[in-house]
């Protein structure tokens, strides 16, 4: 089938190369146009722009996919199948109409729990034991479409918003590959979701990162985990943002906030019991384990 990808982030690099890479026609890819990124704010092409350099594909870069022109060249490609993954625009009806067969979203999750655009870290710091990508087809409404399949994996007590979205990354293609062949045997099922069931996780800032010591140390230590690599968490400490990456709960107990313990690690107290922060790292230095901070640091 002919099928173009419509993506932006890295999740969904490895679903692009295996479409590049199987039966079905890749003839064309759409992703986000360059952008400043880092500190130098260098101009970088986005990860699927990327994949697909130095091959024949066509890469369109519209700043707005429902611009007409953008629309018009999608159309131009006659795919049979539309591919969406993390692309960070809402695709518009005219485009949704343009497949001859249908415009499929990849989602990393296992709808209808958590729509929205933050799905990895919200069933982490939610404490989800498993979650998944759901390939669905696509509407108007925000990952609302009926469900063609899913695949499931657990969420590790270890797992980071990093690693599990690296995770999930590695299982969309199998799932994307097996509802292509789906639907050209003509045995894709459409599974209304239950809205009933819906949660959303939200677009994510660098202030949803900011450690509340009023939560309990299990929702703490797993937003931590959640928000690992972004947005990060942190806490003011002497005046000064400390991020934290890894925490470890244990049975001390104090005032939230309180720091507990300061000798060979970094305790602080929560609403139930305290955390013992494990890595840290002050804005612009390098990252440490506590007792190297705690052996630099004026507590």
């Amino acid at each position: 089938m002919r099928t173009v990808f419509i993506g932006t982030g890295e999740i969904g690099v490895p679903t692009l190369r295996a479409l590049q890479k199987s039966d079905h026609e890749l003839v064309g890819a759409v992703t986000q146009p360059d952008k400043p990124a880092g500190r130098e704010q260098k101009i970088t092409a986005p990860p699927v722009k990327v994949a697909v350099a130095g091959s024949n594909i066509p890469v369109l870069q519209p700043s707005k996919i429902k611009e007409a022109a953008a629309i018009d060249r999608i159309r131009a490609f006659e795919p049979d199948v539309v591919v969406v993954m993390a692309y960070g625009q809402i695709l518009p009806r005219a485009v949704l109409e343009i497949p001859k067969i249908a415009c499929l979203n990849l989602h990393a999750s296992l709808l209808p729990r958590w729509r929205g655009a933050a799905p990895i870290q919200a069933a982490i710091a939610a404490g989800d034991h498993e979650t998944g990508i759901t390939v669905m087809y696509m509407n108007e409404g925000l990952d609302t479409g009926d469900i063609l399949l899913q695949r499931k994996i657990d969420i590790l007590p270890t797992d980071t918003g990093g690693s599990l979205h690296d995770r999930l990354a590695e299982i969309a293609p199998e799932a994307l590959l097996a509802a292509l062949q789906m639907l050209a045997n003509g045995s894709a099922p459409r599974i209304p979701q239950d809205n009933a069931l819906t949660s959303y996780a939200p677009k994510l800032d660098r202030k949803a990162g900011r450690i509340d010591w009023n939560e309990s140390a299990k929702q703490i230590e797993r937003k931590i985990r959640a928000y690992d690599p972004w947005p990060g968490a942190f806490a003011d400490f002497d005046g000064r943002k400390l991020k934290v990456f890894t925490a470890a709960i244990t049975d001390l107990h104090g005032k939230p906030g309180e720091i507990l313990r300061r000798d060979r690690e970094l305790v602080v107290a929560t609403s139930d019991a305290s955390l013992s922060l494990t890595e840290v790292q002050f804005e612009g230095k390098r990252r440490l384990s506590a007792l190297e901070f705690l052996r630099g640091a004026k507590l």
